[in-house]
């Protein structure tokens, strides 16, 4: 093996690791949400008249991902619905490692499967991590805008990430970035500077006609600088956990795994004719 290789396998094994350590077991996948979302004979309600989809993050699948989230919104009344999308061959339950663009037209197709299913004309979009940035492409380039009223995203790389400095070193080893886009090829589109991200905010971060809502902590340490995140545009709501309740200490796996403040200030913007402001006494509501 070239002496290059050596050092490259080891920071793409790195990088792999980063990754997984922020998100929680895998969930087995053939086991079914037993809190009451992905019911395709729930009909939306006159309060919630637009069903609600769930967009997992990398290395995650539409069960773990939200274990605590689906239910939460279940209970508020709305129809929920998760998907898996960007596999790899060989890779179970660790999803959203393909290329990204790839994974917006999955979401395209399973968006018309819910909305034909309910008969909705639009649905709204809440996504974590990967999961509150691939949408964005589903949004812009195919046709999603149409579709979609409200979209939440929650830590999401909106314009990449650094991994606190990490990718940085890519190109001080030659082969590392090729290696990455061929072996998981989401983590190569995430990272700040790529080529996806740079055609997926030329133009600008938004599109008409969809309400934008970002959730950000400051203490994420996979989407860095946190800041990032947050999206300019004319119908956005750029939020940073910590106004809201300063003693929230979640990173970037808890505020969209367990955080219920952050959920409360999502269900905002899912509904915000009906909003109650958001504190931390909202971790009880």
């Amino acid at each position: 093996m070239l002496p290059w290789k050596r050092l490259v396998r080891p920071l793409v094994a790195l990088l792999l690791a980063t990754a997984v350590a922020v998100v929680p077991a895998a969930t087995a996948h053939a086991a079914a949400p037993s809190s009451g979302w992905n019911n395709y004979s729930c009909r939306p309600s006159a309060t919630h008249p637009r069903p609600v989809v769930l967009v997992h993050g990398t290395f995650a699948n539409s069960v773990d991902n939200w274990l605590s989230f689906a239910p939460y919104l279940v209970d508020r009344g709305y129809c929920v619905y998760s998907l898996d999308y960007g596999q790899l061959p060989g890779v179970p339950l660790f999803n959203a490692l393909g290329p990204i663009d790839k994974s917006a037209g999955q979401l395209q197709v399973f968006v018309d499967k819910v909305l034909a299913s309910t008969g909705a004309a639009k649905a709204d979009l809440v996504g974590h991590s990967q999961g509150g940035m691939m949408p964005r492409y589903y949004l812009k380039f195919l046709g999603g805008a149409a579709k979609v009223n409200t979209f939440v995203g929650i830590a999401p790389d909106n314009h990449g990430t650094t991994l606190d400095g990490l990718t940085k070193l890519l190109p001080y080893f030659p082969g590392a970035e090729d290696l990455l886009s061929a072996v998981t090829p989401a983590l190569a589109d995430q990272i700040a500077g790529s080529a996806f991200l740079t055609k997926l905010n030329a133009g600008g971060d938004t599109v008409p006609g969809v309400h934008y809502t970002v959730i950000a902590t400051k203490y994420d340490e996979v989407v860095t600088p946190y800041r990032s995140q947050f999206l300019t545009g004319p119908d956005v709501h750029n939020v940073l956990l910590q106004d809201l309740c300063p003693v929230d200490l979640s990173e970037h796996a808890a505020i969209g795994l367990l955080d219920r403040i952050a959920f409360h200030e999502a269900a905002n913007a899912l509904d915000p004719a009906h909003a109650t402001t958001t504190n931390c006494a909202s971790v009880f509501s």
